[in-house]
């Protein structure tokens, strides 16, 4: 019985160092720069980083990374933990819970689109280029809790991320720097335009009655003096293709004294920029639940009705918001049915199942 475990032994010990000797040898992989083809339908072409131009490769160890746990202190969690593609890439918590259980400070914001937004990233706008948002996370205590020069060693001690990165990048040596780049790739590639509101565009399909309306109401400016032509003035932040402005605004949720998150001005230091938050995109809002900076709402209703009845006046609330406080919005019922009705038509059913978007693992 000795014999055999001796044996057994032996021959664990050479898969080991047959297994380390295979991580250890010099990549055979080969430098592929064949342009990744961005797909975007009847959207304007976006302005992509002329310094960091899309590969398939890149695109494809962006993905890699956007899916590896190896990012996270304790190998539990990726980027896709927090950012859910059936959801539109967000978290359905309120707060997202990091490594060590703790909550974020914010509701986890949608990956989608980023190729059309031009005003930096996160809630306050703290990251000036997709390359840097990728990196943030994974230093900061709430979320991954690690450190970049200890991820540097988890993926260069692996064969597969060396011959990717001698894909993407033509050398083996990992960087951080290359990291957010491949991250940057793989984000700017997640689109969606297949909704059926881009179809209707298209004239492929219909709205029905109450969509039609809805989207009337949505683009109708708000009419105190004459109530029935009174729109939800809602394409005023939430306008064009993606539906959002590339703005930073205060939608009027706190008085001053209950602002406890100073939004864009803890970036800025500009009193100005006080409780403002980066506008997101409306599209796929039926999947992004829940919804602000801080996830307070649960429904497309509790929003509705925040902007027809619970505006709250602030000093850096935007005035056309605040314009509305005094009576309202004045929707109706059937209004508000009809206008989530519309909000409705800009899921892209396609975007949560897509396979480009999947983890490649």
């Amino acid at each position: 019985m000795g014999q055999y475990k001796y044996t057994f032994l032996i021959l664990l010990i050479g898969f080991v160092i047959g297994a380390c000797k295979d991580d250890d040898q010099t990549s055979e992989a080969v430098y592929d720069d064949t342009p990744y083809i961005l797909s975007y339908g009847a959207f304007p072409a976006p302005d992509l980083p002329a310094d960091n131009p899309m590969t398939i490769e890149g695109v494809e160890l962006g993905r890699m990374l956007f899916y590896e746990p190896r990012l996270s202190r304790d190998g539990s969690q990726s980027c896709a933990t927090c950012h859910l593609q059936p959801f539109g890439f967000t978290d359905t918590a309120r707060f997202s819970l990091g490594v060590r259980e703790l909550e974020g400070k914010r509701q986890a914001m949608s990956v989608f689109n980023m190729a059309w937004h031009s005003n930096e990233f996160f809630w306050d706008g703290r990251a000036h280029l997709l390359r840097d948002q990728a990196l943030l996370p994974i230093e900061d205590s709430l979320e991954m809790d690690e450190t970049l020069p200890n991820v540097i060693a988890k993926l260069s001690a692996t064969k597969m991320y060396r011959d990717q990165f001698v894909r993407a990048f033509d050398s083996e040596e990992i960087t951080p720097e290359k990291m957010g780049l491949a991250m940057e790739q793989f984000m700017l590639s997640i689109v969606s335009h297949k909704s059926k509101y881009d179809r209707y565009l298209a004239g492929e399909v219909e709205l029905t009655p109450s969509e039609e309306r809805g989207r009337v109401l949505f683009s109708a400016e708000y009419n105190p003096f004459f109530p029935e032509d009174s729109g939800a003035d809602c394409a005023h932040c939430h306008g064009g293709i993606n539906f959002e402005n590339d703005q930073y605004m205060n939608n009027g949720l706190d008085v001053d004294a209950d602002q406890t998150d100073i939004g864009r001005e803890e970036v800025t230091g500009d009193p100005n920029d006080r409780a403002k938050f980066k506008v997101p995109s409306l599209r796929n809002i039926e999947l992004t639940a829940p919804y602000m900076h801080d996830g307070r709402f649960q429904t497309l209703e509790e929003v509705v009705d925040h902007y027809n009845t619970g505006i709250q006046e602030s000093a850096t609330a935007d005035q056309t918001v605040l314009n509305t406080k005094e009576t309202g919005l004045l929707l109706t019922e059937q209004d508000k049915v009809d206008l989530i009705n519309f909000l409705k038509t800009l899921t892209d059913e396609s975007l949560g199942t897509n396979e480009a978007y999947q983890s490649p693992f």
